[in-house]
């Protein structure tokens, strides 16, 4: 019979597997260790895979508060259970960048997704806006069957917020401009366009943004890359 897990039996787990270290190493990285145990993103998925698919529990888990317990919650919650308005609540939370990447992917497979990015990325709190920004990305890596157009609307919501100079933001942009630029050969040269125009900018951060994009967009091995996909 399936173990049932319980709040507490996470949370026990979680504790058992941090340490003062890992705390120290992840803020390091920029990450909030606020109300962080200290334990890998892959330990927390292998919790995950124990658990399997459980709404119930990934609410409970949100409430905690705790870090890695909102990063498991992200793990095991049911997209179609996901209401707007608790993807709201959740995002509305969000206080460290490697929890708003993560969750990207539960709200990219939510049935209003597309309404989540023009949202999140209208909205002026740092972590909603690239949390926004994530969720195109997760869109632009795990949606094969989306035709090339239907990405290039996301290269208007990165140029109208290439001059946000938060740094968590600025890094979403820059991020999501490279992976649309990197999904398909159709996709690459108005995303260069793109970065190519940015980095002539009057703005500071924009051009930082189109110099990097364009300098990984150029490279011989996206080129050829692009060039085997486009092939296959």
């Amino acid at each position: 019979m399936p173990h049932e897990w319980t709040v507490d039996d996470v949370l026990k787990r979680l504790e058992s597997l941090g340490s003062e270290k890992n705390r120290t190493g992840m803020a390091r990285y920029g990450i909030n260790t606020d109300r962080a145990y200290g334990v890998s993103v892959r330990e927390i998925r292998l919790i995950a895979r124990e658990i399997r698919r459980d709404h119930d529990l990934a609410q409970k888990l949100w409430a905690t508060g705790r870090h890695e317990a909102r990063i498991l919650a992200g793990f095991i919650a049911d997209p179609a259970a996901m209401t707007r308005a608790d993807c709201g609540d959740w995002v509305a939370e969000v206080n460290s960048w490697d929890l708003c990447d993560q969750l990207s992917k539960l709200f990219e497979q939510t049935a209003f997704r597309d309404d989540l990015i023009a949202d999140w990325i209208a909205d002026n709190r740092e972590f909603v806006r690239r949390e926004g920004f994530a969720v195109m990305v997760a869109r632009t890596v795990h949606d094969k069957m989306a035709p090339d157009p239907a990405f290039l609307p996301y290269l208007e919501l990165i140029e109208r917020h290439a001059a946000d100079d938060r740094n968590f933001v600025r890094k979403a942009v820059n991020w999501a401009l490279r992976q649309i630029g990197k999904r398909s050969l159709a996709l690459h040269g108005p995303a260069l366009d793109l970065a190519e125009k940015l980095a002539m900018s009057d703005d500071r951060t924009a051009r930082w943004i189109g110099r990097d994009a364009a300098r990984e967009l150029k490279s011989p091995a996206v080129i050829e890359a692009l060039q085997r996909k486009a092939k296959a």
